[in-house]
């Protein structure tokens, strides 16, 4: 089957936010909503996503009953015991069905559920170079840390500044980790995405050829970023959802193209564009999760607006309102 742009497309965004901040200080995703995951799980439409609190990321676990999605239940949050988890705890995806088309289900692996999480060293809004682990869980609600970490030091030169988001997949015998990842200058650096397989999902060897997708040409869509990828199958085509950051400081969601998960081709079209002033995404609509529900296309990302007024929270003041979207084809 060839592959048709017109069926990632998802032009028609809903204009609120279907998870927002709370503002409340103590509530774990207080200070923003962020990265997005969506599955199905025994016939219900389930999404994961992380809280800011200003102190670190969290994963919360929220429900669609059909009109809307229920208040993120705290599942993966800081642990002072973990050398990775005392500060943040960043779950962005779960093995399951890959298929655009497709059901979208989770996939359990003798009981268990396999997930990635990014977390950081030190207090703060991502403070310090990101690691990438795998969590499992028999119950979407309690997990554990399993296997060996990706540390950004054990990477190459592009890498070497801290790992992001990342999308765990199973591709036959093996099971492959996109994520990306950004250099270690202190500012203006550059985020591109590669990969790493494994065969247990303990040990994990990344792709030589990584940066698997590349930075866009100076004035390009993602000639900054290129980041945060959604890996699905459309017939013998891989999609790979993603967003751009551009010079002029905007983010949109975007995607890329391959036969075989190691060479992508880039699409430069933009699926979901930064709204207009007084809009929820004026300012980005980036990080995508895309699923099928109910026979149509849904396209969820992060949302981020300026606020006409900052928020305060405690003895921070938020400048930004920051909450998941949706679009739909």
């Amino acid at each position: 089957m060839n592959f048709d742009p017109e069926r990632i497309r998802t032009p028609h965004k809903h204009p609120e936010l279907v998870i927002a901040p709370s503002f409340r200080e103590g509530d774990f995703f207080s200070h923003g909503v962020d990265c997005p995951f969506v599955f199905h799980h025994e016939g219900r439409l389930g999404m994961t996503m992380i809280g800011w609190d200003g102190i670190g990321y969290q994963t919360g676990l929220s429900w669609f009953d059909g009109e809307a999605w229920s208040s993120p239940e705290l599942v993966f949050g800081r642990d002072a015991g973990s050398e990775h988890r005392r500060y943040n705890a960043a779950l962005t995806s779960i093995l399951r069905d890959d298929e655009l088309s497709g059901s979208g289900e989770l996939l359990p692996i003798d009981g268990w559920f396999y997930g990635t999480y990014h977390a950081y060293p030190a207090p703060g809004y991502e403070a310090g170079p990101g690691i990438v682990g795998i969590a499992r869980s028999r119950n979407l609600r309690s997990w554990e840390e399993y296997g060996t970490p990706l540390i950004a030091g054990e990477g190459a030169a592009w890498e070497r500044g801290g790992l992001y988001k990342s999308w765990l997949m199973r591709d036959g015998e093996r099971f492959l980790l996109f994520y990306n990842a950004k250099d270690d200058r202190p500012r203006g650096w550059q985020e591109q995405t590669g990969a790493a397989e494994s065969a247990d999902l303990l040990a994990w060897r990344r792709i030589p050829e990584s940066p698997l997708l590349r930075n866009g040409a100076e004035g390009a869509i993602d000639d900054r970023f290129a980041s945060d990828p959604c890996v699905l199958r459309d017939g013998d085509t891989w999609v790979m959802f993603y967003f751009g950051l551009s010079s002029d400081g905007r983010a949109r969601e975007t995607y890329a193209t391959s036969d075989d998960l190691v060479t992508w081709r880039r699409s430069e079209e933009v699926l979901i564009d930064v709204g207009g002033p007084g809009s929820i995404d004026s300012a980005y609509a980036h990080k995508p999760a895309v699923i099928t529900h109910d026979g149509r296309l849904e396209h969820y990302y992060c949302a981020v607006a300026a606020l006409p007024d900052p928020v305060e929270i405690g003895e921070f003041r938020q400048r930004e309102r920051r909450g998941i979207a949706v679009a739909r084809a």
